[in-house]
Parts: structure tokens; C-alpha cells; sequence
């Protein structure tokens, strides 16, 4: 059986320093919400665009984020705060779970899922 292209999911120069975007993508064979956050070093992570806590989505509206003063990422539903460096949960009502990551890679100027073996 062969591998797959690496779905593109985003440029890398639509992704400011320190930015949090959603993007749709196929995930396992699922079309699933993407979170994708670049950091302020350049590097991209991504999560499932879905709070641990009861499951809805994070933004208030879609590739719309609330983001607290100390930077974390905070649920519109019920207001769980998410750390982006490592996606827990450090304040709310699912304190101490984590956001589902996702496995992206940077190649070139593009943001693509990383394949898995």
C-alpha cells in the first residue's frame, strides 16, 4: 500500500510569530478542525480543534480565539485555559487533561500533517 502525500495545511508566512489559526484538514481518515499555533521561535504546533472537557469546539467563532493576558488559549465555551507550548489544561474544568496534539512538519514555506510510519 502506498503512502499518502503530506496534506499541505497552511503556509508558513500566513502564520505570524505567536499566532493561533484553524484550519480544516483529513486526520485518519476524518475531515477534523485544526488548531495550528506558530510561537513566537517560529515553530508550528497543532491539536484537534476540541476542548477535552465536553467536546465543543475552542473557538468562539470559526478561526476565532480568545487568548488570556499570560498568552494561554482559553475555551469560549466554558473557559478552559490551554498552555501552546504543550497544549494542558492548566485552569478550568479539564485541568490537567490535554488537547489531542496532531503531527505537523514544516517543509519549505509549507505546513504540512508529518506522515507516520
Amino acid at each position: 500500500m502506498g503512502h499518502e502525500a503530506a496534506q499541505a495545511l497552511a503556509r508558513l508566512d500566513a502564520l505570524p510569530p505567536d499566532s493561533v489559526h484553524e484550519i480544516e484538514a483529513v486526520v485518519e481518515g476524518d475531515a477534523e478542525s485544526l488548531l495550528l499555533y506558530r510561537d513566537a521561535a517560529g515553530d508550528v504546533r497543532a491539536w484537534l480543534n476540541v476542548c477535552p472537557h465536553a467536546g465543543r469546539r475552542l473557538d468562539w467563532a470559526p478561526g476565532k480565539f480568545l487568548r488570556a493576558k499570560d498568552g494561554t488559549l482559553v475555551c469560549a465555551a466554558h473557559g478552559a485555559s490551554f498552555e501552546l507550548a504543550n497544549g494542558v489544561c492548566v485552569a478550568g474544568p479539564c485541568r490537567g487533561e490535554a488537547l489531542r496534539a496532531v503531527a505537523v512538519e514544516v517543509h519549505g514555506d509549507a505546513v504540512r500533517l508529518a506522515h507516520r510510519s
